[in-house]
């Protein structure tokens, strides 16, 4: 699809990605949102830890992340990436489901190969330590 057809929320994710922004995220989230790692068991529940692990992912990401497909219904969206983590190469899927007020409820990332996912593991777990120290 061109961009002129993605959803709002969709289009604001992108918006975000390529230039963070902690409010525009916030402003992203519904209040009982969910996030779901590749690398924790339990889906992480609420905007703030949400907000905490999109931050984290897109600082560690973010440099190098390539969207390359998308596709949509009318509350949900699958977008494919691509990635290099300390020269690993990473692929995987941003599962982005939204309410009736564009705002995000459910996100869930998904990652291969298996020592691209380590290397998202370790260098996530660095950028979460820095963002509570």
């Amino acid at each position: 699809m061109k961009s002129s057809d993605r959803p709002a929320v969709i289009s604001a994710w992108h918006d975000f990605a390529a230039d963070p922004d902690r409010d525009r995220l916030r402003a992203l989230l519904a209040p009982d949102v969910t996030f779901r790692s590749p690398a924790v068991h339990t889906p992480q529940e609420g905007p703030q830890i949400t907000e905490a692990y999109l931050w984290a992912a897109l600082q560690v990401l973010g440099p190098t992340i390539e969207y390359v497909h998308e596709w949509y219904d009318e509350s949900s969206a699958v977008l494919m990436f691509t990635a290099t983590i300390d020269g690993r190469e990473v692929s995987g899927v941003d599962i982005i489901t939204w309410d009736d007020t564009d705002r995000i409820v459910d996100f869930t990332v998904i990652a291969r190969p298996f020592k691209g996912l380590q290397a998202l593991i370790t260098a996530m777990g660095a950028e979460l330590e820095k963002l509570q120290g």
